[in-house]
């Protein structure tokens, strides 16, 4: 095999080569319309499909649903090794109200260094570099050894049933590989090896109702759901049992601070905690009304060493005392937390060159939100994430700067060759 630092040096040089080309299929993709929900991201795919078959690079397309294509394409080396998966997705959070006279969020505007769009930080900035990376390593599978796999799915923001979930209950021998590489946003001086679970529920207290004045006849059903709210504040005070690797990486100082860099001050009390958000209340028609039905919908995210189990045993305690309750659990949204060796091989690689191209330490930590590699993780699979700042995702004027852009593009393909050019690959 050739010598890895060589090979990273022709990557380097064809990735300046190719500098406004990248910047310009960004901001084609950010044009390329793909909220989720509705969930068409026809257009979205369509623009990497062009580019992969501009380029020769095989691929083909798995779709669960019409309007909801998965992208996978391979490349394998003339010499036996491991298999390395990128991955990315190319829904965005659903589209917000455009105001005449301000930027539309779908304009792809390059503008005083900064890619302006809908989904630059979550995560098309993260995919543009999986998709650079399967295209430059193309070039070097010869030289290497193993296998490269690109998946580029739909409908992770709505859970991922129609997009990885689906690869993976369809096509698992072809995308679980050893070790999985996604760009969403973790802040250039972070990577992900962890991320908290989700579990999603409505809870409809009903009452006989009554007038107002009356309140002798019936409970209030908004009343009742506001000491219901406050009770599941208890489900905050447990308290998860991790293996002492990653109880210490997540507490070490080092990791807090980069936590509280990365997620805003305060991430680090949180990080192994568990919390309880009501993110929607719905009751009553009229005030002089005694409600006699009140919604709850209700996340509670779960860190890593905490399962469902606990949390569904302290919530059936709580709620049986609430006879009056009904609960119906969201399961496309309702999953366990995740995480890997936060020292393993591919931690290394991707500190090593994040020193060589931003000259910051990327510390390992974990992830507030959920993302596709927990369908890594879960299988034993260790998959990480190093992707541009998430400060603005979801903002009107979301963003990612062109150095963002290529440092991640630049830390993911150094880091795949690395991977794939390791002795512990196989000769």
């Amino acid at each position: 095999m050739a010598d890895a630092v060589l090979l990273k040096e022709r990557v380097l040089g064809w990735i300046e080569r190719d500098r406004e080309e990248i910047i310009a299929f960004l901001s084609g993709f950010l044009q390329a319309k793909s909220p989720n929900p509705p969930g068409d991201t026809r257009l979205a795919s369509g623009h990497v499909e062009s580019f992969l078959t501009a380029n020769c690079l095989p691929f083909r397309v798995i779709s669960a649903q019409d309007h909801l294509p998965n992208i996978v394409g391979s490349v394998t080396a003339g010499r036996p090794g491991r298999h390395l998966v990128l991955n990315g997705h190319i829904d965005v959070f659903p589209a917000i109200e455009e105001i005449p006279g301000q930027r539309s969020q779908w304009s792809g505007d390059v503008v005083d260094g900064r890619i302006y769009g809908r989904g630059a930080a979550d995560m098309k900035c993260g995919t543009t570099a999986s998709i650079f990376t399967y295209r430059y390593l193309a070039e070097l599978m010869g030289e290497l050894s193993g296998r490269l796999t690109l998946t580029v799915v739909s409908d992770e923001e709505t859970g991922g049933r129609f997009g990885t979930r689906h690869l993976f209950e369809t096509i698992p021998d072809e995308v679980s590989g050893d070790c999985c590489l996604n760009g969403e946003p973790s802040g250039l001086a972070t990577l992900r090896f962890g991320e908290k679970g989700a579990l999603r529920m409505a809870l409809t207290v009903r009452t006989r109702g009554a007038h107002g004045a009356y309140p002798h006849l019936s409970d209030s059903a908004i009343k009742i759901a506001c000491r219901l709210a406050a009770d599941l504040e208890a489900l905050a005070e447990l308290r998860p049992e991790l293996p002492a690797t990653v109880a210490a990486a997540i507490a070490s100082p080092e990791a807090r601070r980069a936590t509280n860099l990365s997620l805003g001050d305060g991430a680090a009390e949180i990080v192994d905690r568990a919390t309880v958000n009501i993110g929607v209340i719905r009751g009553g028609l009229k005030v002089n009304m005694l409600p006699d039905e009140c919604l709850l919908e209700v996340e509670v995210r779960m860190p890593p060493g905490l399962g469902i189990e606990r949390v569904e045993a302290e919530l059936a305690a709580i709620l049986a005392r609430y006879p009056m309750v009904t609960r119906e659990t969201r399961p496309d949204h309702s999953y366990p937390s995740s995480w890997c060796d936060p020292a393993g091989e591919m931690v290394e690689i991707l500190r090593d060159n994040t020193r060589q191209v931003t000259g910051q330490e990327a510390v390992p930590i974990v992830s507030l939100g959920g993302s596709d590699a927990r369908y890594w993780r879960w299988r034993g699979i260790p998959a990480y994430l190093y992707g541009p700042s998430p400060k603005t995702m979801g903002h009107r004027e979301e963003h990612v700067t062109v150095d963002e852009l290529f440092a991640v593009l630049r830390v993911h393909a150094l880091s795949a060759i690395d991977y794939l050019a390791s002795k512990n690959g196989g000769e």
